[in-house]
């Protein structure tokens, strides 16, 4: 992620506490263990015991010699990993820091000069252009900052720490097979402290499984081949679930004396329903059609509105926060023709960073799961404020105010 960022926008929502993209099967990875965890097993018998292992899994001795042998752990990326940064900005603020006008545009010229490969990418997959190019903004400017870290040694490092080691020692080995199969060499693994690759930023069990030699060299190349960035994007991407043809996200504006707890996006109602209770589209009728569709209030009721279409679930597949998901998934619909969202769509009142912890802090005194008292606006923490809301008589947006705060104080 460039622009005046420094990490991928993958590991930005890692840092902010979010949990890696599903793994090689689609599945979530484990939970981590909490942040202050210590190392118990000391690093030069963990790195002897996963040697061993590496090996029994079929890794040819002078594969591991070869990728991993000198390293050392890296403190930094131990740090970065257990960073509590805070992640209190808004829905609006985080869309428009990064989906921007500049990433807009270079999607669209990406789309023009690439044509015949996307083209090909959509006949093969059912994958849009579009829906490539909106990860390829996000992830790394379009290959502008794909990490400047060695992939290897943060791996290594991220597979002995002691918060989620079981995901990386996996990861670990994906990369040294991704070595084996010749695709590429230990000093081109260059990428970030999370140990993605390329240019869409693949964990390396998805570049193992989903990369396409989509330009014919006989090797799979996502930092410098665009056509195998694009081939393989849209694999990965259909192999979670993508429905050839069918739409992904729209914004909509929505009424008053809507029944505000079904605006949720384990909710999928035919969007006739939605029609029916008054959501319009922006820009266009809304057709009323069976299609499934969730209601997606990211500040409730008196924020920015999505219909978001069973495509969607790939987006919050590729990256379990909401934030990540919808400014993916909008800024896609941007590049394919889609109009901008407005600043002032964000004119809601929202709580800071230390009231949604104490917000957190009464909801888990009354029993609920919202994870860490983090300061963020998590779906635990939503699927809480929405229970909390119907409990008080309240529009149950999922979203919370500085009324419920109050009556949770009050009440406590």
């Amino acid at each position: 992620m460039r622009a005046g960022f420094i990490v991928s926008a993958m590991a930005l929502v890692m840092l902010a506490g979010f949990s890696p993209r599903a793994d090689a099967e689609n599945t979530p990875p484990p939970p981590a263990n909490k942040r202050n965890c210590q190392n118990t097993i000391p690093f030069n018998k963990w790195l002897a015991d996963f040697k061993r292992e590496a090996e029994a899994e079929g890794i040819r001795p002078e594969t591991i010699e070869q990728t991993i042998g000198g390293l050392t752990p890296d403190q930094g990326t131990i740090a970065r990993d257990r960073k509590q940064g805070f992640f209190s900005q808004t829905f609006i603020e985080f869309y428009f820091k990064l989906a921007t006008k500049n990433r807009e545009q270079m999607g669209r010229s990406y789309l023009a000069r690439y044509k015949p490969i996307f083209d090909r990418a959509e006949q093969e997959y059912g994958v849009p252009g579009p829906v490539i190019t909106g990860f390829w903004a996000l992830e790394s400017d379009f290959g502008g900052g794909m990490g400047k870290l060695s992939v290897l040694r943060s791996l290594m490092t991220l597979a002995w720490d002691c918060r989620r080691g079981d995901f990386f020692r996996n990861e670990l080995k994906a990369a040294m097979k991704i070595v084996e199969r010749g695709d590429l060499t230990p000093d081109e693994m260059i990428g970030s402290w999370a140990g993605e690759l390329g240019q869409t930023q693949f964990l390396p069990q998805h570049y193992l499984n989903y990369g396409v030699d989509y330009d014919g060299d006989g090797r799979v190349d996502l930092i410098r081949s665009n056509a195998d960035v694009i081939g393989s994007t849209a694999k990965f991407i259909s192999s979670m679930g993508w429905k050839r043809g069918e739409p992904w996200i729209e914004q909509v504006r929505v009424t008053k004396s809507l029944p505000w707890d079904k605006a949720d996006l384990a909710i999928k109602l035919p969007r006739s329903q939605w029609v029916a209770w008054g959501v319009k589209g922006v820009g266009k009728e809304l057709p009323a059609d069976n299609l499934p569709a969730s209601l997606v209030l990211p500040m409730g009721r008196d924020g920015p509105a999505f219909l978001a279409y069973p495509n969607f679930d790939v987006y919050t597949q590729w990256n379990q926060s909401l934030t990540y998901a919808l400014t993916a998934a909008h800024l896609a619909a941007r590049m394919a023709g889609a109009p901008n969202l407005t600043k002032a769509d964000g004119n809601v009142a929202s709580l800071g960073y230390e009231q949604i912890k104490e917000l957190q802090s009464l909801l888990k005194r009354r029993g609920y799961d919202v994870g860490e008292i983090d300061g963020k606006l998590g779906a635990g923490t939503r699927k809480a404020v929405k229970d909390v809301q119907i409990k008080y008589g309240l529009p149950a947006d999922s979203y919370p105010t500085a009324e419920l705060l109050s009556a949770l104080k009050e009440r406590s």
